[in-house]
């Protein structure tokens, strides 16, 4: 699990390793103690601390741990208040998707998810890159999201060609949305109230900025 500042739960960065075979649990703290069997020691089941392994300085400090418990404390509340602004979101768009101008998450019956982002695609490239522009010039921080992996520097030379559509399709179309604990629902509707106009043809002058807004 990752803490980073984006996500839903935080510590600046930082994140949670689970495990779920017990023959990986001693390599694991192993290597979270920079390669050294100290916190063994600690419990008194070595006489003294070696590198054993390879490790880094994967652990918090107090001051980092302290902060993260807090939210953890809050979880529920956290939680809640995502839910909520991301189905407000959902209700406020909804009919730009039912008359075929957007497309937005579909979680099936059968699953749950966590409120982590809220997002819309587009149905094309130059739309989404327009309306992305239109928001932010409204002071609206809505944001594309990753490059697609086989179009980076890094993969250049391993990749083989292969005609990605979906993956093109997606990252050239999909326009992530403000979602953040301290969002109001009156910014929801000042951000939805401009998608709508901006599909409608009623987009307004910009009167300056109305609110920035974090992930």
């Amino acid at each position: 699990f990752s803490f980073h500042e984006t996500k839903n739960i935080i510590s600046g960065e930082g994140g949670a390793l689970l495990i779920n075979d017990p023959a990986f649990v001693n390599r694991a703290e192993i290597i979270w103690e920079k390669g050294t069997n100290r916190s063994a020691f600690f419990r008194g089941e070595v006489d003294k601390y070696n590198w054993i392994d390879v490790g880094s300085s994967f652990l918090p400090s107090e001051i980092t741990a302290a902060f993260l418990y807090a939210q953890l404390e809050s979880i529920e509340k956290i939680q809640g208040k995502r839910h909520e602004l991301w189905e407000s979101y959902q209700r406020n768009l909804g009919i730009l998707e039912n008359e075929g101008k957007v497309r937005l998450p579909n979680i099936p019956a059968y699953c749950s998810h966590n409120a982590h982002m809220f997002y819309l695609i587009c149905r094309t490239s130059e739309e989404r890159n327009r309306l992305l522009e239109y928001l932010n010039r409204l002071g609206i921080n809505a944001i594309f999201h990753y490059l697609p992996l086989h179009k980076s520097s890094f993969f250049s030379t391993k990749y083989k060609g292969v005609d990605l559509v979906n993956c093109n399709h997606y990252s050239e179309c999909l326009l992530r949305l403000p979602l953040y604990f301290e969002l109001t629902l009156d910014s929801i509707n000042i951000t939805a109230n401009a998608i709508n106009d901006f599909y409608t043809q009623k987009q307004k002058p910009v009167d300056g900025m109305r609110f920035t807004s974090g992930y």
